[in-house]
């Protein structure tokens, strides 16, 4: 259940330019994410890749340790905020979520945006 495996990352370079170039988008600051839906067979209800700007962050420490903080709050509540609703609709998406923020932000934030960024999610989804 609080599992984040290789099926669930977005690696696929076909999937990640049809995701850049057809997607939908929204601003939860600090995050943007891009989602869409997706026709490919996937075992997971969502695949997701984290991107964090080398322009903003020029130290790869400093990278990580958003990407880190970003998916661990992602791993944590992805059941009960996305899983949940996804199979009971039967839909299958991939997203990207970006950090778009200026400054490193403490794990409790990211966290409490990223619940929010995943309810926001749904509902965009639904649509």
């Amino acid at each position: 259940m609080y599992t984040f495996k290789k099926e669930e990352r977005l690696c696929n370079k076909v999937l990640i330019e049809q995701l850049f170039h057809s997607g939908s988008s929204f601003l939860c600051y600090p995050f943007r994410v891009t989602w869409l839906p997706s026709a490919a067979s996937q075992h997971f209800p969502a695949q997701v890749l984290f991107a964090v700007p080398k322009k903003r962050f020029k130290k790869a420490v400093d990278r990580n340790a958003i990407k880190r903080r970003a998916r661990e709050a992602y791993r944590l509540h992805k059941q009960q905020h996305l899983y949940n609703q996804l199979t009971g609709t039967g839909k299958k998406i991939i997203i990207s979520i970006g950090y778009i923020g200026k400054e490193l932000a403490g794990y409790e934030q990211v966290e409490k945006k990223m619940v929010k960024l995943l309810v926001q999610l749904c509902g965009e989804v639904a649509k």
